[in-house]
């Protein structure tokens, strides 16, 4: 298992059984674990999920797909100590429309 800490320094779990969900559903992801924990500990924003989960968002130059892509990775802090990544994945742009929780 391996864990980061959120910017709310809360440390978040990636478990075996995530890792394998996201590499699943994403494959562009495989080989991103450093990415992951990269945009956990040092996002370039967070923004309010619908189901109160958190979405740390950071803007990759260059991606395993193409250039120019945000890694957007959805987690849950449970409480102040403890949390867990949902899923990860890269996008072209992210919902502007989402509250934003944090920004530098």
């Amino acid at each position: 298992m391996i864990s980061a800490n959120s910017k709310h320094n809360c440390l978040i779990r990636l478990t075996d059984e995530r890792m394998t969900h996201i590499i699943t559903n994403h494959p562009e992801t495989k080989d991103s674990i450093s990415w992951i924990i990269e945009t956990i500990e040092n996002p370039d924003f967070i923004l309010a999920g619908d189901f109160d989960e958190l979405l740390a968002v950071k803007l990759y130059e260059k991606t395993p797909v193409t250039h120019d892509k945000y890694l957007s990775v959805v987690y849950k802090e449970t409480s102040k100590l403890d949390g867990f990544i949902l899923t990860a994945y890269f996008s072209r742009s992210f919902n502007k429309k989402r509250k934003m929780i944090w920004q530098p």
